[in-house]
């Protein structure tokens, strides 16, 4: 498993036969150079989008119609905006349903946090619930959390998928901090490696991995530059 982190919370995950692009915010993201938009994207299979807001979803769409990867994610947002954009071929999905993508397996599972898109005059509009997902293949599993805080249901999560990998937001402000996220992984979870993201991305996040990476020791964090790979065995 090849990840490639985009900067924020957007990822490119090479597993199995798959090229998946996990919330992919390129355009306007402060943390992306523009230069890097053909490699980021290359090859890309599908598009998760775990939940409405535009520094996750906003250019879902655009790079859909652009590599022909279909979307995944919440069948409401999935439904409405392949409606709009005139899509084909998106996968709208619910929370505890498992999709084949050639050969990984992609189960959504819970987060808690919020999903809107913007209406008129910026006014938030209803986009589906926000969701992470369970990636797996070859015998190994890869929890993207989304945007979520800390949540009883993580046990459920390790006791159904027992994830080896976790990529988890430790900004604060709109997601857990480096303290919440670091329990979340000691308390519910046996991770080998944990990869950080939603951070450094605006002032008014967190801007280092160093209080994760030493409130969650022993467990092993990975924290890439932008356009930097983390290979998983």
């Amino acid at each position: 498993m090849k990840i490639t982190w985009l900067g924020h919370a957007s990822f490119r995950i090479e597993v199995g036969n798959q090229v998946l692009l996990l919330d992919p915010w390129l355009n306007g993201n402060p943390v992306f150079d523009p230069a890097n938009r053909a490699a980021a994207i290359e090859g890309a299979t599908h598009i998760l989008v775990t939940h409405g807001h535009g520094d996750h979803a906003a250019d879902a769409p655009g790079l859909s119609k652009e590599t022909g990867a279909p979307l995944v994610g919440i069948y409401d947002w999935v439904t409405w905006v392949s409606a709009r954009d005139g899509l084909e071929g998106g996968i709208g999905m619910n929370k505890g349903g498992t999709v084949t993508l050639g050969n990984v397996a992609v189960t959504m599972v819970n987060a808690t946090h919020s999903s809107s898109v913007a209406g008129e005059g910026g006014q938030p509009i209803y986009a589906g619930c926000e969701s992470g997902f369970m990636i797996a293949h070859g015998g190994k599993t890869l929890y993207a959390a989304g945007d979520t805080d800390v949540m009883a249901d993580m046990g459920v999560f390790q006791a159904l998928h027992a994830p080896d990998y976790g990529i988890l937001p430790i900004g604060g402000h709109f997601t857990m901090d480096a303290r919440r996220a670091a329990y979340a992984a000691k308390t519910y979870f046996q991770f080998k490696t944990v990869i950080p993201c939603h951070y450094k991305t605006f002032p008014l996040l967190t801007q280092s991995a160093d209080e994760f990476t030493s409130l969650v020791a022993p467990v092993h964090v990975e924290a890439p530059d932008v356009m930097g790979v983390v290979e998983l065995d």
